[in-house]
């Protein structure tokens, strides 16, 4: 039998995407090359021992972070559960504790700073529309002509992360740095932002990784932002301006308001005018 060939089908049968598949695959070709050419099994005679062999090894091998060792574990549960048909015990194999880390979140000045420091119209628009619509950035690559409604100044984003289509905001200015480049490179109607090797394709993600990467270094910054860094803005800078919890959920296309809360800590306090009790009841020392 060939078990990631099984594995993938029954990935499939969830309606998950081609890229979500590949991705949930990673650990599992790994595991079964370990299962086959390091301990010369068959996956249905692999111990609870051999699986956590196979955990501390991969570990070490790629050096993977404990958040990352919880991805392959459950690659490995899925695999034993649907694939083998075997129960799972998770007191055999626990799931990882990890910490969690506040992700980097520019200001509303560094941001605006960022934007319009591109002379490049293409990466202007992109960084444009994931800041001012919270968009990822495979929202943003996928984007077509008919998604943008000028009349109704919003984005029509299909197909999210949780697999249901929403309306995103568009922003005036966005708007026109998007026009302009569209105006001044073809006037694409299909991919607003196609593949340059192939234009019935969008661009890849990857890429605009890449133009961030390469801004930071032109300008003398740090390399803290990520294409996903845009969209944390978005949503802490809507959060800091006054617009409410549930407001932000709908935009950014959250479907827990757990998700949304987050932008409660990232938030400035400075731009808050939150102030400490201390330093409202005037004590003062010299």
């Amino acid at each position: 039998m060939d078990f990631l060939k099984r594995y993938r089908k029954m990935i499939s049968l969830r309606g998950l995407t081609d890229h979500t598949v590949k991705s949930y695959s990673t650990y599992i070709s790994a595991y079964l090359d370990y299962i086959s050419n390091k301990l010369h099994k068959y996956p249905s005679q692999v111990t609870w021992n051999d699986i956590r062999d196979f955990i501390e090894w991969i570990q070490k091998e790629r050096n993977l972070s404990d958040r990352t060792m919880n991805h392959c574990i459950s690659q490995i549960r899925f695999f034993t559960l649907y694939v083998l048909h075997k129960p799972w015990d998770t007191y055999q194999i626990p799931m990882r504790r990890f910490d969690d880390y506040l992700p980097y979140v520019p200001s509303q000045k560094e941001t605006m700073a960022f934007i319009d420091s591109f002379t490049n119209l293409k990466h202007k628009a992109i960084i444009s529309l994931m800041y001012s619509a919270g968009l990822r950035v495979g929202e943003v690559c996928r984007l077509k002509y008919e998604d943008v409604s000028r009349s109704n100044m919003r984005i029509h984003i299909k197909r999210a992360k949780s697999r249901s289509d929403r309306y995103a905001l568009l922003s005036q200015n966005a708007l026109d740095i998007l026009t302009e480049y569209w105006r001044g490179n073809g006037r694409p109607k299909g991919y607003l932002f196609p593949n340059r090797d192939d234009n019935e394709k969008p661009m890849a993600s990857f890429s605009v990784n890449q133009f961030i990467y390469a801004k930071e270094e032109e300008l003398g910054w740090n390399h803290n932002l990520t294409c996903h860094a845009f969209r944390h803005a978005f949503g802490t800078h809507l959060y800091e301006n006054g617009t409410d919890l549930l407001t932000i959920k709908r935009l950014m296309g959250h479907k827990s308001l757990n998700s949304t809360m987050i932008y409660i800590q990232l938030a400035s306090y400075t731009t808050l005018a939150v102030k400490s009790p201390f330093d409202l009841i005037g004590a003062s020392y010299g």
